[in-house]
């Protein structure tokens, strides 16, 4: 007898393209969300589109309240907590980069309320998905929360943004390559869960924005359209996952290894890119794809090398031979690579 089922939380109304900010309004209208808005924001996006959005919010006669976080912690998710308490918001809208969007995202959970996404640079897919991410020490925690109702990407806002977000953004995207690559491989070899339909989606994202790298260009305001789009797709290929799976491999591991060793010292988006080059190599060998992931990080300015992250040889090598530890997550790394073998990796891949 068939059992099997799922539940798939995906984003309502999602509003990409120039000038959508001056609909966010509608878009919440449309999801009947009751009561006050709580906008989570951080000091430069709240000048760049907080402000607006709390006016868009006024003029319909919402009330908005703002608060404003300067750095992501457990510590400020508790105080956004408190904010919406005390304001009684009905849900709450979080506009900026990562930080702020994670930090609603969460706090929205936390309170079984309704959550809006209004990116102001297209840095990551964690405007659309249900995972938030947050720092504590020496570590970086992923935490599972809902999807935003909502998201509202405008392109105009987003073009400026600095370009080394839209980098690391495209990046993030582009890792997913190897990401499902590994999420095949766990299937293969531990019977981990696999979603066919997830995975192509993820797969093919990562491949559109390898083909179109030379398309996307600083100040253009298509090729923030291309990065959005496709990191709206990776959030909804993890919705459907059930998991950040089709996102998160072995690259991903690299990556919050040198969170734990070098922490802020590069973009996450940088960091799995590099990751990504090198554990396309291990999956595949010196014909894999790693050498189209590398040209492709090139072409759009995201770093290659650990010189470009900022983060000397050895570390990088350090990272290689312990990422394995990071989590329960079966990957090509398996269970560890010997120093030589992370040394030859980064050295063919140019890496160091």
């Amino acid at each position: 007898m068939f059992q099997k089922s799922i539940w798939i939380r995906l984003p309502r109304n999602v509003l990409v393209g120039h000038g959508v900010l001056e609909d966010t309004v509608t878009a919440v209208e449309e999801l009947h969300l009751a009561g006050r808005p709580l906008i989570v924001t951080s000091p430069t996006p709240r000048e760049v589109a907080g402000e607006r959005v709390a006016e868009l919010f006024a003029a319909a006669g919402r009330d908005p309240e703002t608060i404003v976080v300067e750095t992501a912690s457990f510590d400020a998710v508790e105080r956004v907590i408190d904010a919406a308490d005390d304001a009684d918001a009905g849900f709450l809208v979080g506009v900026g980069g990562g930080k702020p969007i994670d930090i609603a995202k969460m706090a929205a959970d936390h309170r079984g309320q309704g959550f809006v996404s209004v990116p102001t640079a297209a840095s990551h897919d964690g405007i659309v998905s249900g995972r938030g991410s947050v720092p504590e020490k020496d570590t970086r925690h992923s935490v599972a929360a809902e999807p935003p109702l909502a998201v509202v990407a405008d392109t105009a806002i987003i073009a400026d943004a600095p370009w080394r977000l839209t980098t690391a953004g495209c990046a993030d995207i582009i890792s997913n390559y190897t990401a499902v690559r590994d999420w095949n491989l766990a299937r293969r070899l531990q019977n981990v869960e696999y979603s066919e339909y997830a995975g192509a989606l993820s797969q093919m994202t990562a491949e559109m924005l390898v083909e179109n790298a030379d398309s996307i260009k600083p100040g253009l305001e298509e090729s923030a359209w291309i990065v959005v789009k496709a990191l709206v797709s990776s959030g909804v290929a993890m919705s459907i996952a059930g998991s950040s799976r089709p996102a998160s491999g072995a690259e991903h591991l690299f990556s919050h290894r040198l969170d734990r060793l070098v922490p802020n010292a590069a973009l996450h988006g940088h960091q799995v890119g590099v990751g990504s080059i090198i554990t396309a190599y291990l999956q595949d060998g010196e014909q894999g794809m790693w050498r189209e992931i590398r040209d492709a990080l090139e072409r759009i300015g995201a770093p290659t090398t650990a010189e470009g992250l900022g983060i000397d040889e050895s570390t990088v090598i350090e990272a290689l031979t312990s990422a394995h530890e990071i989590r329960d997550r079966y990957t090509i790394l398996g269970n560890g690579m010997n120093e030589e073998a992370a040394r030859e990796a980064a050295r063919v891949t140019g890496v160091i």
